[in-house]
């Protein structure tokens, strides 16, 4: 055989719903407000925290005054802004707003470090970091250093501080007219580094664009959604999958967006009652929550018909325990692609192929059905003896106990060098449950190779704010010995 023949064969797997017309030349916020004749008066931004209620009118025009703020203050096409709030109107203006001017926006944690803060504000060449009071002092040191703008939404102008004040009363006859292509950057995330460090994802208008599309466009949308919905948005705006299936895709269909500062389950079921929530955007620990708490038993839930779940892996039992509370409601899934990391071409080659494939480390299969099920990731796997071991699966089993709150499973290594499932678990409230009854439970519903070797009980897994969890820091745990670190665990 020819050694240099590639006999790789390429699988492509359709979907059978039918194409959709999607306007790609169009730059995000002109497609994202193409109809808003048809709702301008229509509740846009319903704010949970004070009950204020933004109309579409009132967004588009106060979008357009803070792009031309921007550009008073400085800001030019491709500059990227640092946006660094809880769920909040100003972060939605501030968003689309860098949109109409053509620049960037970087969203993170308002609850990071001063050292993970510094190291995206400059990895990501930021000009402008948007902020509230309490973050100043994280701030305010290295944004001097490197003379990024500070601007705060909740404290008067003082001293080198903006306010973000100044945006919204400008002049919107000042927005800046520049050309857009439909491939500039107009989001530059960072990947929440559960495998690695954090990475700038370049998301462009047309790959914006499209994603709404493929979920609200045509006659067949993946997401039926209408501008008679109202869509929760508790999943925090500084990760990607916030503003996809809450801001953006609502934004489009002219619907109603609650916005909660965080996630707190009783204020959840207030404001779900109180607004008649109908489509909520998850991941799978607020399912968790929700599915296993009773209070939901006291609350009107009836007006949710769907929620998504994306970010991390949603197993049969977390769904079927759902299901026993709210048993009306459509559950989906969400996914989504990128061009590439920022400034790290190694990554982006790693990551997408030269045909434009994303690889994203997923293990699935296509069941006869044509649905699509994904197992787990490929860099998570646990291989035991040529075995595999997927620690979802294990994941899914173990918060399906009554007496355990929530769970992680890792690799550990066996005295014969050997990777092993381990499971790091929390108790539900009063629960005594021990390592051996833990072990017995699985035992019985799985096979050998994938039995717990040992368990270790802990006050909290460790996530990202995407609902990911944070193995890596687990199996740092293992490997420095300080399992036991803050909890109480069984040896």
């Amino acid at each position: 055989m020819d050694p240099t023949h590639d006999d790789h064969e390429e699988f492509i797997f359709r979907s059978k719903l039918p194409d959709i017309s999607i306007p790609t030349h169009l730059p995000l916020h002109t497609y994202l407000f193409e109809n808003l004749s048809q709702f301008k008066d229509r509740p846009c931004l319903i704010d949970g925290n004070t009950g204020e209620i933004f109309t579409y009118v009132d967004v588009e025009l106060t979008t357009r005054k803070v792009a031309a703020g921007l550009n008073n203050i400085g800001i030019k096409q491709y500059d990227v802004i640092l946006i660094l709030l809880h769920n909040c109107p100003q972060f939605v203006f501030a968003f689309l707003g860098a949109s109409y001017c053509g620049a960037i926006v970087s969203s993170g944690n308002p609850l990071y470090t001063t050292a993970e803060i510094a190291k995206q504000a400059i990895a990501s060449n930021s000009k402008l970091i948007i902020t509230q009071s309490s973050c100043v002092e994280k701030v305010k040191d290295f944004a001097r250093e490197n003379s990024i703008k500070v601007m705060c939404i909740d404290t008067p102008s003082e001293g080198d501080y903006l306010n973000f004040s100044e945006l919204i009363t400008s002049d919107e006859s000042d927005i800046p007219t520049v050309e857009i292509s439909p491939d500039d950057v107009v989001a530059l995330p960072y990947s929440s580094g559960t495998t690695g460090k954090p990475k700038g994802v370049m998301l462009t208008h047309k790959g914006l664009v499209t994603t709404v599309a493929q979920q609200v466009a045509g006659e067949n949308p993946n997401i039926y959604l209408h501008s008679k919905d109202v869509i929760l948005c508790v999943l925090p705006l500084y990760h990607i999958f916030a503003i996809n299936s809450a801001l953006l895709c609502g934004l489009r269909v002219g619907a109603a967006i609650l916005i909660m500062q965080r996630f707190e389950i009783i204020k959840v079921l207030e404001l779900v009652q109180k607004h008649k929530v109908t489509f909520a955007p998850f991941v799978p620990p607020i399912i968790l929550a929700i599915a296993k708490n009773p209070e939901v038993e006291r609350y009107d839930l009836s007006s949710i018909r769907m929620i998504m779940s994306g970010a991390a892996p949603l197993g049969k039992e977390l769904v079927e325990a759902w299901n026993a509370k709210l048993p009306k409601v459509t559950l989906g899934q969400w996914c989504h692609s990128c061009v590439g990391y920022l400034n790290d071409p190694e990554a982006t080659k790693i990551n997408i192929d030269e045909g434009g494939w994303l690889h994203s480390g997923d293990i699935g299969y296509i069941a006869d059905n044509d649905e699509l099920f994904v197992v787990d990731r490929l860099k998570e796997i646990i291989k035991y003896k040529g075995y595999q071991v997927a620690p979802a699966e294990l994941e899914d089993i173990l918060i399906s106990h009554s007496h355990i709150l929530d769970a992680a499973v890792v690799s550990m290594k066996d005295e014969d060098g050997e990777e092993v499932p381990v499971a790091y678990v929390v108790r539900s409230n009063g629960s005594e449950i021990s390592e051996d009854e833990i072990k017995q439970y699985i035992s019985k519903q799985v096979v050998f190779y994938k039995r717990i070797k040992r368990v270790f009980f802990v006050d909290s897994i460790p996530k990202a704010p995407s609902g990911k969890i944070l193995r890596k820091d687990l199996r740092a745990r293992l490997a420095a010995g300080t399992v036991n670190l803050g909890a109480s665990y069984t040896a």
